[in-house]
């Protein structure tokens, strides 16, 4: 039996944010089960997490989508420290997650919202452009970089609300998921938008993606020359995120709201 937290992160509210689920355990178990309740799930991703013996703040974390185990995801790190605050009597001011990209604290701010220390991932020019993005997109951005996701920058929130991808095309290029992203409204004092595309590794449009604001943190920080920004995914569920720069890493802020909680049932 084992326990499961359902987490809607960067959200205030239910059915809006990015949805995770959260398993704590207190030793791995076989990575294929691992991926069977992740598939089960059927979230973007769900998280594990186990804690370090002789270190209490301190827990090693894995994300699997439905069908792959991920690199970094942060929605899905933002619940499970969520849960850990919320759930599990956890005291400290900041948790520490060792992960396949390395420690990522998450730390609480005074108004509830819970900060990423996450690596910044910063983008570079891709020429010529990868074979099939603008197919997949449907829609021709007028710059393309990459980093571990493309990034494809068009000049209006209009355009990248109005993308409808080919996801078989977007499937098809040699990386984890393709970001499109546009300056944000100034009115609303939102700096930044994006969307999110990752069918290759089972997630065809991610609602809220704090792994993808690696890459956008830094992409927007030199262009709008401000190291603090307001970014909004506008998926159709959205979220609001509060982000950073601080060098090589980036800070990126939001709130979580638990869904459901319950136990599964397996061996």
């Amino acid at each position: 039996m084992i326990r499961y937290f359902h987490v809607d992160s960067f959200a205030q509210k239910p059915f809006t944010g990015n949805p995770a689920g959260v398993c704590p355990l207190q030793a791995w178990l076989p990575a294929e089960l691992m991926q069977q309740i992740a598939a089960e799930n059927n979230l973007a991703e769900t998280a594990f997490i186990v804690p370090r013996a002789g270190a209490p703040a301190e827990y090693d974390i894995r994300w699997f989508t439905p069908t792959v185990e991920i690199d970094l995801c942060g929605h899905a790190t933002l619940a499970a420290a969520y849960v850990l605050f919320a759930h599990l009597g956890f005291a400290e001011p900041a948790v520490v997650f060792h992960s396949q990209s390395g420690p990522l604290h998450v730390s609480r701010e005074a108004d509830g919202r819970l900060t990423l220390d996450f690596p910044s991932r910063p983008p570079q020019v891709l020429a010529p452009h990868p074979t099939g993005l603008t197919d997949g997109l449907r829609a021709t951005p007028v710059h393309v970089l990459a980093a571990r996701d493309v990034l494809a920058v068009f000049n209006t929130e209009a355009e990248v609300l109005a993308l409808k991808p080919d996801f078989a095309h977007i499937a098809a290029l040699e990386y984890v998921g393709v970001i499109a992203t546009a300056p944000g409204s100034a009115a609303e004092g939102i700096d930044f938008v994006s969307r999110f595309f990752a069918p290759r590794v089972g997630v065809p449009e991610d609602p809220v993606t704090g792994s993808a604001h690696s890459t956008l943190i830094p992409y927007w920080a030199e262009k709008l020359g401000k190291t603090e920004l307001r970014a909004r995914q506008i998926s159709p569920r959205g979220g609001d995120l509060w982000c950073r720069l601080r060098h090589d890493r980036v800070d990126i802020s939001g709130y979580a709201v638990t869904y459901k909680t319950g136990e599964i049932l397996v061996d």
